[in-house]
């Protein structure tokens, strides 16, 4: 026992002094222990930290997926380049303009995969007429009036498929009985279809064309001028009875209905023509239609409107097919 043992043995009693070897001797492990462990539980903390570096890595694959999937869409296009489409409002209602729009989703598809609208009075800030594919004519021609003749005539030589749409492009309807355009233009008094002005290669007629109608027409112009073979047999299909319209010329009258639909035992009484009638000029008795002849102004919407006038094979024939690829090329 040392002098300091003895100093606490004298002072504190011996119980102290095997106490505060005990308390000395285990104490010094423990702090050492300690200092050890420290770095022991560092790595647990540093392994922690090192698990979010792996979200980089996954976001960038997430990315890729992504892009892949966008891309998709597009390589299932039927074909790849747009057309260019305007439309050239002459003397008429804007009623066919009205139902293009009535298009809706399906005209922003169309505008989105398949045509650029590059000329339209209402919807494109264009002051002339540029030049184009498909121009799609609303209206009949004053021919009284300079300014319109002129763009009738610009818009044959700048498109490459001239489409007369509505009744008064393809027959002049009811602006045939026009008498004075404006107040202050009082000689404004003659109008007559385009079709007697310029050679034009489709007819959409009715008063006014369904949306559906209008549509169709445009997506087949451009698989005629952009699809494959097949796509172009197709749409050669649908667009031929349009185009016989348009080679029949600009008379057509109620009494077509009667040679051509109700004298070949076609009629089904089903009332288009009624219904296509702007002047009610048509009456359906016993299941049939009735003309007034006194009250016909010949514009042909009648004859246009009905589903059995401008028959033809060459559509009924491939009817599934045609209704197939209109709604492949319609997917948003």
């Amino acid at each position: 026992m040392g002098l300091l043992d003895k100093l606490k043995s004298l002072l504190f009693g011996k119980e102290a002094v095997r106490e505060g070897k005990q308390d000395a001797k285990p104490g010094a492990k423990p702090a050492d222990e300690a200092i050890v462990e420290k770095p022991v539980e560092q790595p647990k903390v540093e392994v922690k930290a090192e698990a979010p570096a792996a979200k980089p890595a996954e976001d960038k694959v997430e990315q890729v997926e992504q892009k892949h999937i966008i891309q998709k869409p597009k390589e299932e296009k039927p074909v790849a380049d747009k057309i260019t489409v305007g439309h050239v409002h002459m003397s008429g209602c804007t009623g066919c303009l009205v139902s293009l729009a009535d298009n809706y989703e399906g005209l922003l598809t169309i505008l989105d995969k398949y045509a650029d609208l590059v000329y339209c009075l209402t919807l494109a800030d264009v002051r002339h007429i540029p030049e184009m594919d498909v121009a799609l004519v609303e209206g009949s021609v004053c021919i009284n009036d300079e300014c319109s003749m002129e763009e009738i005539l610009e818009t044959r030589e700048r498109a490459k498929i001239v489409v007369a749409l509505g009744g008064c492009a393809c027959y002049g309807n009811t602006t045939r009985f026009c008498r004075g355009g404006q107040q202050n233009q009082p000689q404004h008094e003659g109008f007559v279809p385009i079709g007697d002005l310029i050679k034009v290669d489709v007819y959409i007629p009715a008063c006014a064309p369904t949306p559906q109608q209008i549509r169709n027409v445009c997506l087949m112009a451009y698989l005629l001028l952009k699809g494959n073979d097949e796509q172009k047999a197709l749409a050669t299909a649908y667009l031929t009875p349009l185009m016989n319209l348009a080679a029949a010329g600009t008379e057509a009258c109620g009494c077509d209905l009667m040679t051509e639909v109700i004298n070949q035992g076609l009629c089904m009484g089903c009332g288009s023509c009624a219904a296509a009638c702007t002047v009610r000029a048509i009456t359906m008795q016993y299941g049939k239609p009735q003309v007034e002849r006194d009250l016909c102004i010949k514009c042909g919407a009648c004859y246009a409107q009905c589903p059995r006038s401008f028959f033809s094979f060459d559509v009924c024939g491939q009817y599934e097919s045609i209704t197939e690829l209109i709604g492949e090329v319609m997917k948003p």
